[in-house]
């Protein structure tokens, strides 16, 4: 075989047949005169280089950038930069190609495309991917590439949950947005961390913990289908959900039919013993994606190619059996993705060059057709060439032959089809420093080789080509270098951008205002109706409730993040959560072996003994509060409804629950704060001015201080008129931060107004300067953040004072004010007498 294959690369080209013409289209007869020009009439008389020196021009330009997505925005910046000074030059003249259009499809898609108002001028440039893998434009394939991957996943809820999404799979179970959000709801609520059930957790030597697996979470989703969680009563290891309701039913019913299906395939793709993937033949493989196909996915009637497309590639897969008779050797996952790797891998496709679009293509043969511009991206060093690894089982490559494939070589003819095939300009974009350590990096060797070649061809100025044609970019795309004006216009054509050069350059300033002035009170025909509960979150935290309740914005920070790990350690919020049911529990007249049995079907235990000693620790701690409330729970609960209105005719309406007799009781296995102590506050100011002629009064309960007994907040009675006043006041103030964002801050207001009786308001300030600034403190929160920016210190933020200031017995910053205003009259009320300050 080896000397046939020598013969045959050295033999001569066969003389044409008869009737057949050759014709040679020599290249143009004038000498060259640019750069580029020089470089291709070397390659295509193939001589050496003779060294010249020449006038710099624009015609080879090699740009060295950090990393991927930099690369592709100085792409962009230098088509739109040729668009630009040349009017005749249109996007159909210029091609890109790149080594691996995988890696940047998703870059290109992001930088180019996308028109809008204001948006970056590249985003009018259409731009068409061509050589796109399979699992890249054919959704089924996606999937079954997805269910490869999950196939020696841990399965987590995100993981099957991002299955669900995709479109074939969405179209199979009838999942629509609102479905999805709904299901990560259900499923984070459920318990849901990874694994389908125990046989499957047996594989990471995890197999006798059954909890916050998916078969743990299912069983809890659907009995709570048909049973409430609020009587503590289970069927068997499965304690109702009971946020879920009827209108559930059918969406967690597709939910466990989908969970069911992806475990029948990964259970075929084990062999059906279960645990992790084994190996079997290729014939075994191919029949479980078969059914992930029809068990998983569907199409629209317009897209049945899909369908066909995916049934072709399982087909041919198929037929690469020899003797379809014989099961051939067994093969493990890894193999199977290789096997498909090389069917579902991109491939030449139609590229329609000259179409109107920028075409993005690979660097393949037949892709180097003439454009005005082209643009090698992606020529970094380890990519291009490609390595020429061997296979283990590659005989060939033992004894290797003239004329056999050799992937390298390959690439480097590629580089010089794409050098000869532009006319007049050429781009390469290459990686030249590290995106995080700003280390050099070598560009790849052909390309150190063409600028090798352009240095022993032409100088410029007396000076080597490359110090002309290789531009060194910086990190950040806002660095002010790519806005220099000193080459005629700036580099860069993004405006974002140059206002971030702007301000970097300008120094550091005072950030702008979350407003420029307060917004204008919402628009009614009289004294409208305040919220009850609306009023209470005002209280509680006024800058969040004016976002949520004027904006109707969540500050950043505040989305819930689903936690796929096993909760051996509960963090703060996690202990607190246990804690608070089983407080909840206790004090809904349940016994403590059943709140315990309760929180252990929950699925945010510990596993084994980890979850026995947390429970013990938070179960004497609610105890703790359970018998400090006790006396109050004597009485039976009832909500009260309320309708005060007050001297102007607003009318304060809701429903007060907790209600027992007539004290307001409230019991928390939070540390007792102040915004429980406000809420009770609000919520009995509502009462007295509703039912004027009954005594009321409210205690509020919590855990005290480290090794101190619960804490407690006791108003034992309100004057009606007192508290129509104050209620009134307070629903002025939410008149107030619902125009703008208040200087009225929960924990460190609350430290202010509680120094201010024995200090002066100096000394207050900077008690409530510590708390703003703590480790838990209001500047780290995120409506804060949100409206006041990160870092900021309390005196920038306070405000300044609207009164008569310190020197004349007010308070010196509006924080001060608002803050008096707000806890004074609740703190004389629990006190019983007046305050007088400094």
């Amino acid at each position: 075989m080896g000397p046939k294959k020598e013969s045959r690369a050295g033999r001569s080209p066969s003389p044409p047949g008869p009737g057949v013409v050759e014709v040679h289209h020599p290249a143009p007869g004038h000498a060259p005169t640019t750069l580029l020009e020089r470089l291709q009439d070397d390659l295509r008389h193939d001589r050496a280089p003779v060294l010249a020196d020449v006038p710099g021009d624009a015609s080879v330009a090699v740009h060295s950038c950090h990393g991927a997505d930099r690369q592709v925005e100085v792409l962009r910046e230098a088509v739109l930069g040729l668009l630009a000074d040349d009017p005749t030059l249109e996007p159909r003249d210029v091609v890109v190609m790149c080594p691996d259009v995988e890696t940047f499809a998703p870059l290109i898609t992001a930088a180019f495309g996308g028109a809008g108002d204001g948006e970056h001028p590249g985003h009018r440039l259409q731009v068409r991917l061509a050589d796109r893998a399979l699992t890249q434009v054919n959704p089924l394939l996606g999937v079954l590439g997805t269910v490869l991957d999950l196939a020696d996943a841990r399965l987590t809820a995100s993981e099957l949950l991002d299955l669900a999404e995709s479109g074939p799979v969405r179209r199979r179970f009838r999942f629509d947005d609102d479905d999805l959000e709904r299901l990560r709801t259900l499923v984070s609520r459920a318990g849901v961390r990874w694994g389908l059930d125990q046989e499957h957790r047996a594989a990471y030597r995890l197999g006798r913990v059954a909890d916050n697996t998916w078969e743990r979470g299912l069983d809890r989703l659907l009995v709570g289908v048909a049973m409430s969680g609020d009587e503590q009563v289970w069927l068997d290891t499965a304690l109702p959900l009971d946020e879920v309701d009827s209108r559930d039913a059918d969406l967690v019913g597709r939910l466990a039919e989908l969970v069911d299906r992806v475990g029948e395939v990964l259970d075929r793709m084990q062999g059906g013993g279960g645990g992790r993937t084994g190996a079997q033949s290729l014939g075994a493989w191919l029949d479980a994606l078969t059914l992930a196909v029809d068990g998983l996915t569907a199409t629209a009637p317009a897209d049945v190619w899909q369908l066909t497309q995916t049934r072709a590639v399982l087909a041919e897969v198929r037929g690469s059996i020899d003797d379809p008779g014989d099961e051939g050797p067994a093969l493990t996952l890894h193999d199977v993705r290789a096997v498909l790797g090389d069917h579902l891998a991109g491939r030449p496709t139609r590229a329609n060059f000259r179409t109107g679009t920028l075409t993005v293509a690979t660097l393949l043969p037949m892709r180097s057709v003439p454009h005005r511009v082209v643009c090698l991206l992606g020529l970094d060093d380890q990519v291009f060439p490609r390595a020429g690894s061997t296979d283990g089982d590659d005989v060939l490559a033992r004894d290797p032959c003239v004329g056999e494939r050799d992937a390298a070589a390959e690439d480097r003819q590629l580089l010089l089809d794409a050098i000869l095939a532009a006319t007049e300009r050429l781009v390469v974009v290459h990686s030249g420093a590290d995106e995080r350590t700003n280390a050099p990096r070598p560009p790849a060797v052909p390309v150190g080789e063409l600028l090798d070649t352009l240095d022993a061809t032409v100088t410029v100025g007396g000076r080597p080509a490359r110090e002309h044609v290789v531009h060194q970019h910086p990190l950040q795309p806002f660095a002010a270098r790519n806005f220099s004006t000193r080459a005629g216009r700036p580099f860069s054509f993004d405006a974002t951008q140059l206002a971030g050069a702007r301000a970097l350059v300008s120094g550091r300033s005072t950030p702008p205002r979350f407003l420029d002035g307060p917004l204008p009170a919402r628009v009614g025909a009289g004294p409208a109706d305040v919220d009850l509960t609306d009023l209470v979150r005002f209280v509680e935290h006024p800058v969040k409730a004016f976002l949520r309740q004027r904006l109707s914005l969540i500050p950043r920070g505040e989305e819930e993040e689903p936690d796929e790990a096993l909760p051996v350690d509960p963090d703060g919020l996690a202990r607190w959560a246990i804690g608070e049911r089983l407080l909840t529990d206790r004090l809904a007249g349940h016994e403590v072996a059943a709140c315990v049995e309760a929180e252990r079907r929950r699925g945010f235990l510990p596993p084994g003994a980890l979850g026995t000693r947390l429970l013990k620790q938070l179960g004497r701690q609610a105890e703790d509060l359970v018998r400090a409330a006790a006396p109050l729970w004597d009485s039976p609960a009832h909500d009260v409804t309320v309708s005060a209105e007050l001297d102007d005719g607003t009318v304060v309406v809701g429903t007060v629950p907790g209600v027992r007799g007539t004290t307001l009781a409230s019991v928390s296995f939070s540390r007792l704060a102040g915004r429980h102590r406000a809420a009770a506050w609000v919520q009995l100011l509502a009462l007295a001015v509703a039912y004027p002629e009954r005594p009321w009064s409210s205690a509020t309960l919590g855990k005290g201080g480290r090794g101190e007994p619960p804490a407690r907040a006791l108003i034992a009675g309100i004057d009606p008129e007192r508290a129509r006043a104050v209620l009134a006041d307070l629903v002025a103030l939410r008149a107030e931060g619902l125009r703008e964002p208040l200087p009225l801050f929960p924990k460190a207001s609350e430290r202010y107004v509680s120094d201010r009786p024995r200090r002066t308001t100096r000394q207050a300030f900077d008690a409530a300067r510590r708390s703003w600034s703590g480790d838990y403190g209001d500047a780290r929160d995120p409506a804060h953040v949100l409206v006041w920016g990160r870092d900021r210190a309390l005196d920038d933020v306070a405000g300044a004072a609207t009164g008569p200031g310190a020197d004349a017995g007010g308070e010196s910053t509006r924080f001060g004010e608002l803050a008096v205003r707000l806890w004074r009259p609740l703190r004389e009320a629990e006190s019983g007498r007046e305050e007088h300050y400094r």
